[in-house]
């Protein structure tokens, strides 16, 4: 479904309406709770007395409430708009103390203001303390339309706050050199104190390319995660993620983890036979592409709803839309899913790929033999248990709705444990998850354990779809998240205490066409402790034993090699045996077999014969008359530097697979990539489903091609074999570099 088709006017009076009189605790401003909320009333939610709960400060943000549930600043994605329809202005940044007192640090600043807001209005975001404890970093857009009817353009910007102590006064500073044009969101501090963050900044500054479109529904989204030294202004893109990143942090073990929206999909706004949404390609990326009447796309496999694509075909039709947590090193190296956890851990049902094999059926978690029991569709707003390494509570939200709030769940993935012996743990009662659940218990959002053994988190007693209620003639959105302890009552948790009085606030503004006046409590979101910790080990890719034997054994310097394929912009991306499969990944051909040789993972029934490794990039050429903007859609490799070392094959992009099962290819750096493995005819047989970002100089070894956690089809263990391919691709680069 399409909704980003919604007029100005339609924006414009929803903004209006949302922003009506709101008083009073988490129910009703009266002391009556409105018929759609259910949970606990005011009453059932005292205050918490100073010496409860923490023995840190917190940091949190405040924020007029907001809706629709699309494209806001409270929403699963596209949420970093700074337009003022999109982010209301007249939030602040907080700190709450042990002992219950409060400040308002941007208002000690200098930033931020009550009643009408203009030129110094302010919307706050996403603190992140730094690992001192002594200061943090947070995104700010400042500035308000000055008059109705006033069209000005606002960025979110990085911004430090210091004097958090008590007894101190708050300085705020603007991050330098960061992309100023752009909206920067969700900073965090590196071990080295680069400043990691996300941004809509486009691939390679190109600004014709800007924005750039998700894969969903064609609104602009956020481009990945950079990286940048404020001191120089060096800056790196180390995630090009088509769809978006969110919510990056540094756990314990020194991975950088966030929720990455991943729908590699084909272009559903491109389905209609009518082309109603104007789809087009252009003809490349640089500013003087052109468009053409072309709109074609080459993978992955067409939609299910696409039966004239797939008629004649074995293929059953392709989706996937997931919120998965991933991770990687600070600079960018060893991207993948955390502890390579995917689908079929989590998830509970989906198609298998295709017909006329009854080896491969479709994924019930009921039937699979995983490990979890405990079904999850999306994970967000990831945080480490302090007390608890590589533990993580995050919530699972409903796409569109509920404000990205739902239930609390956690998992334990400490680093290089196995995805498949993990286990989802419901800390809430699932109901919370619900937008129409069979007991109304509310929703949460930003769960922050502490590191005396409590959760804190963002809570909100309304339990239907977030909308606009009519009470007392006035419309307002029906959400009220205030600040709460969580505490164990049963099976789950369930709110306690809430953590302040009720911050609140009278404004005004124009939005721009309208007049619209906001007099209540603000939501409290954004909730992080702030402590000394300790700065974990800074990780670095290490080569595995195989791989760096054959560095050996040609007598190559793999620091000499990385700078050359740096200097060209180029990764090497190598795999031991393709023909491995993960045992519980059946929902495509797994019996596979080197066509040009002897190595197989065959277990019985049918079996593939598979000769070349194809790759694809995620090129910004799609376009529509609906939007401005261009959508990523991947196109065979093209990229020059990548494909004349690959050497000529019959199938564009591809490499051959060698007679042990090994490939090695030279790819683009800094650019989505994702590939499938071929048969002679170059018709595909196994399909990656996410999109793959590397780093100039990465030789990035995965063992399979398509995924293993503990064991493959055949119960077997990861391949060590040492890969042919890489030898090959070795002993030709010392004769041309």
């Amino acid at each position: 479904m399409r909704r980003v088709g919604l007029s100005i006017a339609t924006f414009v009076l929803l903004a209006s309406g949302v922003l009506a009189s709101c008083t009073g605790d988490v129910g009703d401003p009266n002391g009556a709770a409105p018929a759609t909320l259910g949970g606990p009333s005011a009453s059932e939610l005292p205050d918490v007395k100073p010496g409860e709960i923490g023995v840190n400060a917190l940091l949190f943000v405040t924020q007029v409430p907001q809706a629709p549930d699309f494209g806001t600043i409270a929403t699963v994605f596209g949420n970093h708009f700074a337009q003022i329809n999109k982010a209301p202005r007249g939030g602040d940044l907080w700190i709450r103390y042990p002992d219950a007192s409060l400040r308002n640090l941007t208002e000690e600043a200098g930033f931020g203001n009550a009643g009408l807001q203009l030129g110094n209005a302010i919307a706050v975001r996403q603190p992140a303390p730094h690992w001192s404890g002594t200061k943090a970093i947070f995104s700010m857009v400042v500035g308000a339309p000055l008059k109705q009817y006033e069209q000005r353009e606002f960025r979110w910007q990085l911004y430090e706050v210091t004097g958090l102590a008590q007894g101190e006064k708050a300085t705020i500073t603007k991050v330098k050199n960061q992309p100023e044009s752009y909206n920067n969101v969700s900073p965090i501090y590196g071990t080295d104190d680069r400043i990691l963050f996300t941004s809509d900044r486009p691939l390679d500054g190109q600004t014709h390319l800007y924005p750039q479109l998700d894969e969903y529904e064609s609104l602009a989204t956020n481009v990945g995660i950079y990286s940048l030294d404020s001191a120089n202004g060096e800056l790196k893109l180390l995630d090009h993620a088509p769809s978006g990143d969110f919510g990056p942090s540094i756990d314990s073990a020194g991975r950088v983890v966030f929720s990455r929206w991943d729908h590699l999909t084909r272009d559903q706004q491109n389905d209609s036979t009518d082309n109603r949404h104007g789809c087009f390609n252009y003809d490349g990326e640089s500013v003087s592409s052109k468009k053409t009447s072309a709109r074609t796309e080459v993978f992955p496999e067409p939609r299910a709803a696409r039966t004239d694509l797939l008629a004649g075909t074995n293929l059953l039709g392709h989706s996937i839309n997931l919120f998965l947590p991933w991770q990687m090193n600070e600079d960018g190296t060893e991207l993948e899913t955390l502890n390579h956890i995917g689908r079929h851990e989590l998830n509970r049902y989906f198609s298998a790929a295709i017909k006329g094999d009854p080896n491969v059926v479709e994924f019930i978690s009921e039937t699979s033999k995983r490990t979890n029991p405990n079904l999850i569709n999306t994970m967000h707003q990831l945080r480490e248990d302090p007390r608890q390494a590589g533990r993580f509570f995050f919530v699972e939200t409903p796409e569109f709705g509920a404000a990205a709030s739902g239930m609390i769940a956690a998992i334990a993935l400490p680093d290089k444990a196995p995805a498949d012996g993990a286990s989802v743990e419901y800390i809430t009662d699932p109901n919370t998850r619900e937008l129409t659940p069979s007991k109304p218990m509310g929703h949460y959002r930003s769960p922050t354990p502490l590191t005396d053994g409590s959760l804190v988190a963002a809570y909100t007693p309304a339990s239907g779809e977030e909308d606009l209620t009519t009470i007392d003639g006035v419309k307002r959105s029906n959400y009220y998240f205030r600040l709460v302890t969580l505490k164990k009552d049963g099976d789950y948790w369930v709110p306690g205490k809430r953590l302040t009085d009720g911050i609140k606030k009278s404004i005004e503004y124009y939005t721009p066409d309208q007049k619209a006046t906001f007099s209540g409590e603000l939501w409290e979101i954004d909730p992080i402790e702030i402590y000394t910790r300790p700065i974990p080990a800074r990780r670095s890719a290490v080569l595995p034993t195989p791989e760096a034997n054959v560095f050996s054994a040609t007598e190559v310097q793999l620091t000499e090699f990385q700078k050359w394929m740096s200097d060209r912009k180029l990764a090497l991306l190598v795999s031991r045996n393709v023909t491995v499969r993960d045992f519980l990944d059946r929902q495509q051909p797994f019996n596979l077999k080197v066509a040009n040789g002897s190595t197989q993972t065959v277990t019985s029934g049918k079996t593939y014969n598979i000769s070349q490794l194809q790759f694809v990039q995620g090129d910004l050429i799609r376009g529509s008359t609906d939007v401005t903007g261009r959508r990523v859609l991947a196109q065979f490799l093209h990229d020059s530097a990548a494909t004349a070392l690959n050497g000529s094959s019959t199938q564009p992009g591809a490499v051959p697979i060698q007679s042990d099962g090994s490939t090695a290819a030279f790819v683009p750096s800094g650019r989505a990539l994702s590939w499938q493995l071929n048969d002679a005819t170059g018709t595909p047989v196994v399909r990656e489903r996410y999109w793959v970002t590397f780093q100039p100089g990465e030789v990035r070894v995965c063992a399979v091609c398509h995924g293993l956690n503990s064991k493959d089809q055949k119960s077997q263990p990861l391949p060590t074999t040492e890969p042919e391919a890489l030898r090959k691709v070795l002993q030709q680069w010392k004769t041309i570099k």
